[in-house]
């Protein structure tokens, strides 16, 4: 039996959000592994905070706010998928948040392949940054976390990256490399994950038993 499911609700939607609510999610599993020399990240102290916020709130704290750039990359996403499937030969199915049904974590992919064989990630991005996809030729070091983190969540055996350019020449216009799960370390990811996810609910419990700090107030003023 499979330890995720599959959300209804469709990408950017207000339902999708709430889904998200309260869940460690792809898009910011660079933040819980950010570190510093001493102390703890910002990055990880405010994405630890928010998730506190949306569990005791039981309210997603974003806003699905779009960018020109972000506005930009969804109207061009359906025809870097189709550029997906004429590469690979492969289908790709849409979905919204697949939720683990045993730890609160999800990821919203690009798209499915097949039943759950693979996952796809696409990135339409500024034309030197397709560049550099393509100099690189490796999987970026930026996009590993939130990889690491979708194979994770599903029985995946791999996330193909897939950048997309349209206004290259026609032969560099993609670049597309494969991620198996071998080539992460999912291991690594687990213990970081899960030690970040301790940290949330002690702060939760905390804040759930403390005192109520207006009727302190209240029982002061009476008092004096």
């Amino acid at each position: 039996m499979r330890a995720f499911r599959e959300c209804t609700a469709p990408q950017g939607t207000p339902e999708w959000l709430a889904d998200r609510a309260g869940k460690v999610t792809a898009s910011r599993a660079a933040d819980l592994l950010a570190t510093i020399r001493s102390g703890e990240a910002a990055a990880r102290r405010n994405y630890r905070v928010q998730l506190v916020a949306e569990i005791l709130t039981q309210q997603p704290a974003e806003d699905g706010f779009v960018s020109a750039a972000m506005q930009r990359g969804k109207d061009l996403e359906p025809q870097a998928r189709t550029a997906y499937e004429l590469l690979t030969g492969q289908l790709v199915r849409e979905v919204g948040f697949i939720a683990r049904t045993d730890i609160p974590i999800g990821c919203s992919p690009d798209g499915v392949i097949g039943d759950f064989e693979g996952l796809l990630e696409l990135n339409v991005p500024l034309p030197a940054t397709h560049l550099g996809f393509l100099k690189a030729g490796v999987a970026p070091a930026d996009y590993v976390p939130q990889i690491t983190h979708q194979l994770l969540v599903t029985d995946a055996a791999y996330v193909d990256f897939l950048s997309y350019a349209p206004a290259f020449p026609e032969h560099l216009q993609t670049f597309l490399i494969r991620v198996r799960r071998e080539d992460v370390d999912l291991t690594a990811y687990d213990r970081a994950l899960r030690a970040f996810l301790r940290e949330v609910e002690q702060e939760v419990e905390s804040l759930r038993t403390m005192a109520n700090p207006a009727a302190q107030f209240k029982a002061a003023l009476q008092v004096a």
